[in-house]
């Protein structure tokens, strides 16, 4: 099997071994004490090789960013929901970093409106185990931040879409042993 050259950001930069450890990685890490040594094993790679790898293809950009794909609904968290907020521009900002500090704040960002029929420019994640407890949770944003005046929805998700981690061989390498690089 191969893939295209454009398929592999940096391929110029990228050996086999890289690769097999990229094809490792895009089925997560293992759940044990050393990870990284345990991704090593699989492709008789020592743990410090398999840090080293990661460390020089973080710093050429081939991973851009290092983080946890949290199955909250595996873990009981089935109410989520996003709460959408019309907040005066000047305040954005600050009430997004205020908001963030929060525990049940599980994401925080500010988007675009998209006027006439999209007014919200500040969105927070609250998770819950039912939709009580994501709605006492606002209550206590409000409360807290004094929001009682500004405008919001709360919608729920009715379904996971995706939740994944990067693809970093165009979707062509799904275990260390069938990694490929372009020729």
């Amino acid at each position: 099997m191969g893939i295209a050259a454009t398929a592999l950001p940096l391929a110029g930069e990228l050996d086999s071994r890289d690769a097999a450890l990229l094809g490792a990685l895009e089925n997560g890490l293992p759940l044990v004490a050393r990870p990284y040594a345990a991704v090593g094993a699989l492709l008789d790679m020592p743990e410090a090789e398999v840090l080293a790898r990661l460390a020089r293809l973080r710093e050429v950009q081939v991973i851009k960013r290092w983080g946890v794909v949290v199955r909250h609904r595996e873990l009981g968290y089935r109410a989520n929901g996003m709460v959408v907020w019309d907040v005066p521009d000047h305040r954005v900002a600050t009430l997004g970093r205020r908001l963030s500090h929060f525990p049940c704040v599980t994401l925080c960002y500010r988007r675009p409106r998209r006027p006439p029929d999209w007014n919200y420019n500040l969105f927070t994640m609250i998770h819950g185990r039912d939709e009580a407890g994501v709605r006492a949770n606002l209550g206590h944003l409000v409360a807290s931040c004094r929001l009682e005046g500004v405008t919001h929805e709360v919608l729920f998700s009715e379904r996971r879409f995706k939740q994944r981690g990067a693809r970093y061989l165009g979707g062509y390498a799904g275990t260390a042993g069938r990694a490929v690089v372009p020729s």
